[in-house]
């Protein structure tokens, strides 16, 4: 069983590189950010033609996550509990379409797009912050309650865990960029003290392995890139990984998504 990862930046304006994708790749599941629509505009046949079930989570044209398997989509939850809005400058919090699950082929898959944070001194940091503090209580919660549970958070994390994970990390210091903060990094941390682990590092852990490069200053011919897309598992779904993969080359050619597919294989 194959499980992936792809920010798409638009599912509408690249739904021709996911299907292409979707039928070379050959994987079971793929837990898809920044779909940019409505349920009304989702393009339900891209995937209905190709053998998957899909479910969408989407308000507008910011954000949307999705889920589509071919071996199950089942219990579908749209938002963790207690997951938190925001709200700018003080407006009504809304709650932003970021997290959705579905059981498929007996993992529970979270199709995660973590906030921003945008700027150190943003309001959107501090959102970000507890954003990722609730996901990690209800996760605790959920593999206390079951050890045996398999549960997949998968998707674009916003932040580099690593220095190595950013292209160059004096220019993120310097600059007083996001994804590299402390708390930022605290905040991916707390998931592994939580007993989830990061199943793709391992199979890919090079100095230069990113998952993002900006579409600005040339960044992906300079390989100036960064790693903040990622599969953490539960023990139990930890155990069952062969092998895994960053697929860099669909960050080639006229279209392109900024952000790259991550795969993950099962026994």
């Amino acid at each position: 069983m194959k499980i992936a990862t792809w920010n798409v930046n638009s599912l509408r304006a690249r739904a021709d590189r996911v299907e292409d994708w979707l039928r070379r790749s050959d994987v079971d599941v793929l837990a898809i950010q920044e779909t940019k629509c409505k349920d009304e505009n989702f393009p339900w046949e891209l995937f209905e033609n190709n053998d998957y079930e899909v479910a969408h989570f989407g308000f507008s044209q910011w954000n949307g996550v999705a889920i589509a398997s071919r071996v199950g989509l089942d219990d579908v939850e749209r938002t963790f509990a207690q997951q938190p809005a925001f709200g700018k400058g003080g407006k009504d919090p809304v709650q932003e379409a970021r997290a959705i699950a579905a059981t498929c082929g007996g993992v529970r898959i979270w199709s995660l797009y973590v906030p921003n944070g945008r700027a150190l001194e943003d309001e959107h940091m501090p959102y970000k912050l507890s954003w990722l503090d609730t996901l990690n209580s209800q996760a605790a919660d959920w593999i206390g309650k079951d050890p045996e549970a398999q549960i997949a958070l998968m998707g674009d994390w916003n932040i580099a865990p690593r220095d190595e994970d950013v292209w160059d990390i004096d220019f993120f210091r310097e600059n007083n960029l996001t994804h590299v903060s402390d708390a930022e990094r605290a905040a991916f941390d707390a998931f592994v003290q939580t007993g989830f682990t990061d199943v793709v590092r391992p199979h890919t852990d090079t100095p230069t392995t990113y998952t993002y490069w900006d579409y600005t200053q040339l960044r992906f011919p300079k390989n100036e890139g960064m790693r903040i897309d990622f599969t953490l598992a539960s023990p139990a779904l930890a155990a069952r990984v062969t092998g895994a993969q960053i697929d860099r080359n669909e960050r080639k050619g006229k279209g392109a998504s900024d952000h790259v597919p991550v795969i993950v294989e099962l026994d």
